[in-house]
C-alpha cells in the first residue's frame, strides 16, 4: 500500500469469487468462557458509558435522558435512533460508496483543488491538437466534394458517396489528433485524481512521470476497443448493404440496431479497463477483465452516470460552441456568401481560429469531468467490492485505518 495511483494490487476480492480481506474485531467469549479474550472483571450492568464521554466511567451516573414524542434525542436519524458516524474525507470523497451526485461532485472538486496542474495538461494539449487540426484543414485536405442539386438518378448517388467519402477522409485527422489528446489528458489527469482522493498534492511534472510509462498501453487498448466496435458494426451492417435492395436497406437498418446495442454493452462493461490499467499496471487483456468484473451486476448503474455525464459534457459544448459560432461567422464574411450563394463551406482564417478557440474551452471544461467521473467510477466500484476505502484510509494515514486495528 502506498501513495502511488494503484494503492494496492486488486488481490482476492468479491469480484474475482473471494470475499474482501476486512479485518473484524475478535469474537467475544460464548457461555463456556471459550473463543475469546474478555476479562473477568466486567463493569456493573447498566453503569458502563462510552470512555469518550467527558466524566465517564464505572461509577458515573449516567446522563438524564431527553425524552420526545417517539423515543430519547430526537435527531436526524429520527426520535432514538442511532446517528453512524460520518465516513473519512481524506480529499475529494469520503472514503464510502459513493452517490452519482458524490461522483459527479468530486470530478469537479479535482477540477478546482488542482486547478494549475488540472489546466496546465487539458489547455495545453487542447491547444497543440487544435493547431494542429487548424493547420491540416487548411493546407492538406482537399476541397469539399461539389453536388449539383439538380442531379438525378445514378449521378446524383455518385455525387452522394463521393460527399460521403470526402467529408469521411476530412474528419480522420481531426478523430486521431482528438484521440491522441484524449489519451494524454486522460492518463494525466488519472494520476492527479487518484492523489485528490488521498488529500495530496500533486504537480504537473509528478503526474506525467507517473502516466507517461503507461501511455502505449493505453493507446492499444483505446485502439483495440476501437476496432472491436468497429467490427461488431461492420458485421451489423454488411450484410442488408451487399443484398442492395429495400430489402437489403431494411435488413441493413436492423443490423445497425442490433449491432450498436452490442457495442453499447461491451463498451460500458469494458468502460473502467482504462483507471485499472492506469492505476493497478496491468496489461490491456487483463485491464479489460478486471473492468468486466468490476462493472458486473452495477451495468446499468455505471451506463447511467456514463449518459449523465455525456449529457452534462454535451450541454457545456453546445453552450459553448454557439456563441462561438455565430462569432466565427460573423467575422468571416466571404464564408458566409460562399455558404449563402453555392452552399460551399470555404471558410478562411478568422473562422478557424475563432472556432478553434472556442474548441479549446470546451476541451479544457469536459476532459477534466469525462476523466475524473472514470476514475471515480472506478474507484467506487472497488470500494463496494473490496472495501477499498480501508485501503486508501491506510494510505492517508488517517487515524483508525492502520493494519493494527
Amino acid at each position: 500500500m502506498n501513495d502511488t495511483p494503484g494503492w494496492a494490487s486488486p488481490g482476492s476480492a468479491p469480484s474475482e469469487g473471494q470475499g474482501a480481506n476486512v479485518p473484524r474485531p475478535s469474537e467475544p467469549a460464548d457461555g463456556n468462557g471459550q473463543g475469546g479474550n474478555w476479562s473477568s472483571a466486567q463493569p456493573p450492568a447498566g453503569q458502563w458509558s462510552p470512555p469518550s464521554a467527558p466524566g465517564a466511567g464505572p461509577h458515573t451516573s449516567p446522563p438524564a435522558a431527553s425524552w420526545g414524542a417517539g423515543g430519547p434525542g430526537p435527531g436526524p436519524y429520527g426520535p432514538g435512533r442511532w446517528q453512524p458516524p460520518a465516513a473519512a474525507k481524506p480529499g475529494v470523497i469520503p472514503l464510502r460508496p459513493l452517490g452519482v451526485g458524490e461522483i459527479l461532485d468530486g470530478a469537479v472538486s479535482t477540477m478546482r483543488a488542482h486547478w494549475r496542474t488540472v489546466l496546465g495538461i487539458t489547455l495545453t494539449v487542447s491547444v497543440i491538437a487544435q493547431i494542429a487540426i487548424i493547420l491540416i484543414q487548411r493546407f492538406l485536405l482537399p476541397d469539399p466534394v461539389e453536388i449539383d442539386p439538380d442531379a438525378t438518378g445514378p449521378e446524383a448517388l455518385r455525387q452522394a458517396a463521393d460527399s460521403a467519402q470526402s467529408t469521411l477522409i476530412s474528419s480522420l485527422p481531426s478523430v486521431l489528433i482528438g484521440m491522441i489528446a484524449t489519451l494524454i489528458t486522460t492518463s494525466v489527469l488519472t494520476v492527479v485524481i487518484s492523489r485528490s482522493v488521498l488529500g495530496r498534492p500533486v504537480t504537473l511534472a509528478e503526474a506525467w512521470a507517473e502516466a507517461r510509462p503507461r501511455l502505449a498501453q493505453l493507446l492499444g487498448l483505446t485502439l483495440l476497443l476501437a476496432l472491436i466496435s468497429a467490427a461488431i458494426l461492420t458485421v451489423g451492417i454488411l450484410p442488408g448493404l451487399l443484398l442492395g435492395s429495400a430489402a437489403g436497406a431494411a435488413l441493413a437498418l436492423i443490423g445497425f440496431l442490433a449491432s450498436s446495442a452490442v457495442t453499447i454493452w461491451l463498451m460500458v462493461r469494458f468502460s473502467l479497463a482504462s483507471p485499472a490499467l492506469m492505476l493497478e499496471r496491468q496489461s490491456i487483456a487483463a485491464s479489460m477483465r478486471r473492468s468486466a468484473k468490476l462493472v458486473g451486476g452495477a451495468w446499468w448503474r455505471t451506463f447511467g452516470v456514463l449518459a449523465l455525464t455525456w449529457l452534462l459534457t454535451f450541454i457545456v459544448s453546445l453552450i459553448v460552441a454557439i456563441p462561438f459560432g455565430i462569432i466565427a461567422m460573423a467575422v468571416d464574411g466571404g464564408g458566409i456568401s460562399s455558404v449563402l450563394t453555392d452552399g460551399s463551406m470555404d471558410f478562411g482564417w478568422p473562422f478557424l481560429i475563432v472556432s478553434g478557440i472556442g474548441e479549446v474551452v470546451i476541451s479544457t471544461i469536459t476532459y477534466p469531468l469525462s476523466a475524473g467521473v472514470m476514475a471515480l467510477l472506478y474507484i467506487d466500484q472497488r470500494i463496494r467490492r473490496e472495501a477499498l476505502d480501508l485501503e486508501l484510509g491506510r494510505a492517508a494515514g488517517l487515524p483508525g485505518y492502520d493494519t493494527g486495528n
